[in-house]
Formats: structure tokens, C-alpha cells, sequence
């Protein structure tokens, strides 16, 4: 399975940016997608996640500003960034999580950096 991330890229304080991130080769359903983040001597975590269903959950320093969707035909989800601050800065990595005969496994993408400038 391969996870192809886009979007990143620098922009200022208050603006906005949507990353994208398709996944590809899976024969079995994707449960759950999702957008962690990993800033230079931090850990990396989570950002924001859907199910196949639609729920979704976010990390509390994004809430009203992030919005997780994601289309289940194309196998892609998307993080639409709005109110962009310094402290978003980080590399955003995609994440897949899928039930195989073997058990659940997860899927990371490459990484697409996010600046943000003050």
C-alpha cells in the first residue's frame, strides 16, 4: 500500500492551505485515515483522523480550524488548514489504517512539509 501526500508548502499567519493524500494498492478497505505531524524535537502526533463512516476526531489546537474529509471512491483524504499559525509548522505524514487477514496494519506516507510564517 503507498500513500501519496501533497499540498504542503510555506504561507503566512492566518492563511490556508489543503493538503491531499491518496492511497493506492490496498485490497482491503481502509478504516480509518488520517493527518499526524511531527515538529523538529517533538514527538510525532495526532492531527486529525476519519473513519470509513465519517466520524472524526482532532487534536484540541485544531479544532474549528482544521477540517478532516476524505473520499472513500478515491481512497484519499484531505486536510483542509485554516487560521495557519507558527506553531502548525511541522512535517505532516498521512496515515491509513487497515483490517488484513493477518491483522490491522498501519500505512504511513512520505511526509509533506508545512511552514508557516509570522
Amino acid at each position: 500500500v503507498q500513500l501519496q501526500a501533497s499540498g504542503g508548502g510555506l504561507v503566512q499567519a492566518g492563511g490556508s492551505l489543503r493538503l491531499s493524500c491518496a492511497a493506492s494498492g490496498s485490497r482491503f478497505s481502509i478504516h480509518v485515515m488520517g493527518w499526524y505531524r511531527q515538529a523538529p524535537g517533538k514527538q510525532r502526533e495526532l492531527v486529525a483522523a476519519i473513519s470509513s463512516g465519517g466520524s472524526t476526531n482532532y487534536a484540541g489546537s485544531v479544532k474549528g480550524r482544521f477540517t478532516v474529509s476524505r473520499d472513500n471512491a478515491k481512497n484519499t483524504v484531505y486536510l483542509q488548514m485554516n487560521s495557519l499559525k507558527p506553531e502548525d509548522t511541522a512535517v505532516y505524514y498521512c496515515n491509513a489504517d487497515i483490517y488484513e487477514p493477518t491483522g490491522w496494519r498501519d500505512y504511513w506516507g512520505q511526509g509533506t512539509q508545512v511552514t508557516v510564517s509570522s
